[in-house]
């Protein structure tokens, strides 16, 4: 239902997006997990018809976005990442705005969303603006589903909405997708929600670093990955700076109240990092605790990203030497 093949897109000199692939099927839910301007956005604008790829195709409910971009809108149902209801409106108000737009009823989303439509239906002749952000994006998803989109793509539309309703919000997709087949392509900054995709596809920096199921993270991840917990969180800083000094790691972060700590080499065990740490003068016995952990998606998406960026850096110091 989504085909992407080799989209790029700059602003100016900035890359935005570079040689991007993609593909989503029908009833399924693909996440893209990214930072803050790794071109989520300009992808997601592209696809929607809002904004035109320098390079590449696309085609969504398969209808090509340059040339037939009219049947590609009224295949797709878009939530921005930015709320773009109008707030001075009902909800009824903004969901009958819509259904006219699509030349649909309005009362048809009371089938289509359930559950979400009932909980949204007692605030109906409330502004949007005086929602909380939890109903406001079941509002929006109302309002992205009012002409039964065969396609969905939401951006971020979790951000900021707290636990409860995120999780009410994820398992209204997972039904979408499963009861009405609707394909889902959407983005957030939540790992926990990266865990509940069939598939998740990682993006740095308008590059595409690899796309996954959730459940087989550990056959992407290299090397071998500790947790490491104390009873005394003061000694965390110390901790993450003497493991960053060592020589085989790669890479170590703060990961909650723990501290996870990536190696170079499979195979080896918690009594070598054990032994390093207590060369270096903690207690083992008790204070500091270590042991081998399963990487999350988090986990690959920081190893995956360090590593473009070290590339990145290696570039820019030959070009610099070449100079």
């Amino acid at each position: 239902m989504i085909e992407v093949e080799s989209i790029s897109k700059r602003w100016g000199d900035v890359v935005a997006l570079d040689d991007v692939s993609l593909s989503v099927g029908r009833g399924e839910v693909c996440g893209l997990i990214g930072a803050d301007g790794a071109g989520k956005s300009t992808l997601f604008d592209i696809l929607v018809t809002l904004t035109r790829a320098d390079g590449g195709s696309a085609r969504v409910g398969g209808y090509e976005i340059g040339r037939e971009w009219r049947e590609v809108r009224r295949t797709v149902g878009y939530m921005p990442a930015a709320f773009s209801l109008y707030g001075d409106l009902s909800v009824r108000e903004n969901l009958e705005f819509f259904a006219r737009i699509y030349r649909k009823p309005a009362g048809g989303i009371e089938e289509l969303m359930g559950d979400i439509w009932r909980q949204i239906e007692p605030f109906s002749r409330r502004p949007a603006a005086k929602l909380s952000g939890g109903m406001k994006q079941k509002l929006a998803l109302c309002c992205a589903m009012i002409h039964d989109p065969e396609v969905l793509m939401l951006d971020e539309p979790t951000t900021g909405v707290d636990p409860t309703s995120r999780s009410e919000f994820w398992d209204a997709l997972r039904r979408l997708a499963v009861e009405r087949g609707k394909t889902i392509l959407v983005s957030t900054s939540y790992m926990d929600e990266a865990a509940r995709c069939d598939r998740v596809s990682l993006l740095h920096r308008g590059e595409l670093l690899d796309t996954l199921v959730p459940g087989e993270v550990a056959e992407h991840y290299r090397g071998t990955l500790y947790e490491i917990s104390t009873e005394d969180m003061k000694l965390n800083a110390r901790l993450l700076g003497v493991l960053r000094d060592w020589s085989l790691c790669r890479g170590c972060y703060s990961f909650g109240d723990r501290i996870h700590l990536g190696m170079a080499l499979d195979g080896m065990h918690v009594e070598t990092v054990l032994g390093y740490l207590r060369a270096q003068g903690f207690d083992t016995g008790g204070a500091v605790r270590v042991r081998q952990a399963g990487p999350t998606v988090e986990d690959l998406f920081i190893q995956l990203t360090s590593s473009a960026q070290s590339a990145a850096d290696d570039e820019d110091d030959l070009s610099t030497t070449c100079i």
